[in-house]
């Protein structure tokens, strides 16, 4: 009897430890988990059910239960009871963690919106285009290669072709139409990068200033530009790993106001020399953003105003944190239509139908290899520029997001190429395969 006794209390004890030791853990993944509900189920229009099925169904994410709360637009996720984290949805902003429970019901300001066009022509507009057939395309090689990566394996959701100005090619997976709304992850950075270009033409900013961030003008750090956090090449020391409990996952799981966590962070290198991926240092931007303008709204409105609304990209919503900053590192849901028309404004240099929100002088700073990157960034954008991908043109540039999110631009062939998913693909050979379709 005494020795049972024994053996229950190592074992509760060994239990006890194993909880102590995975807590953190399990916080992130709940919260993970319940972020990724609530924007699913209110913001994209999925069920829980489905949302439980693709989304968060991989490991160690599917460890959570997850539960929606419809009156309330919430979703909480629990880790064998042990833990419990709540995302709630504000109009306008998407989800958002909540950390205390009085962020449940604090109030937040709405960007303004435009309402969309639907009375003319895609991509201008949101209206049927008319049947244009190219002869110079082959159509069959071309639809052979966009079904190639719709196999069950490779988890893809959207691919839209536009050639020209014209969808080519479009294809969806079960459950998903072109009104479906899908998250881009990473490809916000590429949205952030050009709230700066826009800013830079309407002389707003100068991206070769030093950064405007007070706590570093009495250390080393004061000389880091602007531009050197554009290409993540600032020397600072960020942790970039989504495997383990990294300053990455702390920033996105736990932190209130996003745009500090990379500001407190001691230079590791030298300023252009040291070239380190980080989304601390696109949230980081995104407080840049917002200090130039005086007011919170004004910082809000900008991004729909002057880039996403202006285009005509009226599905998309950029999340923000509980400060109201957006995530300009990884939060944005769009059509993969909407996805395209972003596409076809760096395809025509910053013109948009006739309006001009950027200068070919951008593209060329977007796609200008950063030093230390081996030709594959530039300023948030990623490059081919040393053949990445072999069978492509060094001049491709693409919008880049976790899980293959995609927005390829391809100057020499007047393309753009849009895929969403939730895996990994062969990139070489679907995009070499729809180049070669087109003689």
């Amino acid at each position: 009897m005494k020795i049972l006794k024994k053996v229950i209390v190592l074992l509760l004890a060994i239990i006890l430890i194993a909880v102590i030791y995975n807590y953190p853990k399990l916080n992130i993944i709940a919260g993970y988990s319940a972020k990724s509900t609530a924007t699913s189920v209110f913001v994209a229009n999925r069920s829980l059910k489905f949302t439980d099925t693709t989304d968060t169904n991989f490991s160690p994410v599917n460890l959570a239960t997850n539960k929606v709360d419809v009156k309330t637009k919430s979703a909480t996720a629990s880790v064998y009871g042990l833990l419990t984290r709540k995302a709630v949805v504000r109009e306008g902003l998407g989800s958002v963690l909540t950390l205390r429970d009085e962020d449940i019901t604090a109030p937040y300001l709405v960007p303004k919106r435009a309402t969309a066009n639907n009375t003319t022509a895609y991509p201008f507009g949101n209206a049927p285009q008319k049947d244009t057939i190219f002869k110079n395309i082959d159509y069959t090689k071309l639809n052979k290669t966009v079904n190639s990566i719709f196999k069950k394996a490779r988890k893809t959701r959207a691919v839209v072709v536009i050639y020209k100005n014209q969808i080519i090619a479009e294809k969806y997976a079960s459950g998903f139409s072109k009104e479906s709304k899908v998250l881009g992850w990473s490809m916000t950075k590429s949205i952030l990068s050009t709230v700066f270009g826009i800013m830079q033409y309407q002389g707003k900013i100068n991206v070769q200033d030093k950064a405007p961030i007070k706590s570093w003008q009495k250390d080393a750090r004061q000389n880091i530009t602007i531009h050197n956090l554009l290409q993540m090449n600032s020397g600072l020391e960020w942790d970039e790993n989504y495997d383990e409990i990294s300053d990455a996952t702390k920033m996105l799981f736990l932190e209130r106001d996003m745009t500090k966590m990379q500001e407190n962070k001691p230079l590791v290198g030298k300023p252009n020399e040291t070239w380190n991926y980080s989304s601390g240092t696109s949230n980081l931007l995104s407080g840049i953003i917002r200090n130039q303008f005086q007011t919170h709204q004004s910082y809000l409105d900008f991004w729909y105003t002057d880039l996403i609304d202006k285009i005509g990209m009226n599905s998309m919503l950029i999340e923000a944190d509980l400060s109201g900053n957006y995530v300009g590192s990884s939060y944005s849901w769009a059509t993969a239509r909407d996805w395209g028309k972003f596409g076809l404004l760096y395809l025509h240099n910053g013109n948009w139908n006739g309006t001009q929100l950027f200068t070919k002088k951008w593209v060329d700073y977007i796609t200008s290899p950063t030093p230390g990157s081996k030709g594959t960034y530039g300023a948030q954008f990623w490059l081919n520029a040393e053949k990445q991908f072999e069978d492509v043109p060094k001049t491709m540039y693409f919008a880049n997001g976790y899980q293959g999110q995609r927005v390829y631009v391809l100057p020499d062939q007047e393309m753009v190429i849009v895929r969403l998913g939730l895996s990994w693909f062969e990139e070489n050979n679907f995009l070499s395969g729809i180049i070669e379709s087109i003689n």
